[in-house]
């Protein structure tokens, strides 16, 4: 199977890659190194960034980011920064990505745990990650020749947890093994329209 994989250098990015490349060939992206350099936030370079890559059987997007702060200091552009990276820029993915995939290939973005269960400071985060998952159901009623797309929702995740604890009291941080096995299932299985929850 041939991945390209999205965000390769980030913490779950990383993890992802690591484990497909022991049994897959893998392409790696990110905004400025791997194989391929694919910034997200920018529709033009995701196309290019395809283009190079050719035909895949898998797209996993590990990428995106967005403001965290109270509501009352969030402006409207500190809005739009989730809404172009991690929302926007994950539905460009698919729109594009989907003419690459291979028949019966997959597409699986990432949200995260603020979709069902938001923190303080976490307003803008939340609202992209919950128009990601209804985007993804949506979606699935429109695929053909066998393509799948899939959302991977992971909890607060153990390499992060020292650094994010205070924003996520009570919470029991998630292992990367089962993160990464929510992708393998997205990636490997042939299920379409999920959100697969690994908190």
């Amino acid at each position: 199977m041939r991945l390209l994989i999205i965000g390769s250098g980030g913490t779950i990015g990383n993890y992802v890659t690591q484990h497909f490349e022991s049994q897959h060939e893998v392409v790696r992206a990110t905004r400025s190194a791997g194989d391929v350099q694919i910034d997200i936030n920018d529709e033009r370079s995701i196309r290019a960034g395809l283009e190079k890559v050719g035909t895949v059987d898998a797209i996993v997007v590990a990428a995106g980011e967005a403001h965290w702060d109270s509501l009352e200091r969030m402006s409207e552009e500190d809005f739009y920064i989730g809404i172009k990276s991690k929302l926007m820029g994950q539905v460009n993915v698919v729109r594009h990505g989907l003419q690459h995939l291979s028949l019966g290939g997959s597409i699986t973005l990432t949200t995260g745990i603020l979709a069902d269960d938001p923190v303080v400071m976490t307003t803008s985060a939340a609202m992209v990650n919950g128009a990601l998952h209804s985007f993804v159901k949506a979606v699935n009623l429109e695929l053909s020749d066998g393509k799948r797309v899939n959302v991977v929702c992971p909890g607060l995740v153990e390499p992060s947890a020292e650094k994010y604890a205070d924003y996520f009291p009570g919470h029991d941080p998630v292992s990367m093994k089962r993160v990464v096995n929510g992708y393998a299932k997205s990636v490997l299985g042939k299920g379409s329209g999920e959100i697969i929850r690994v908190y």
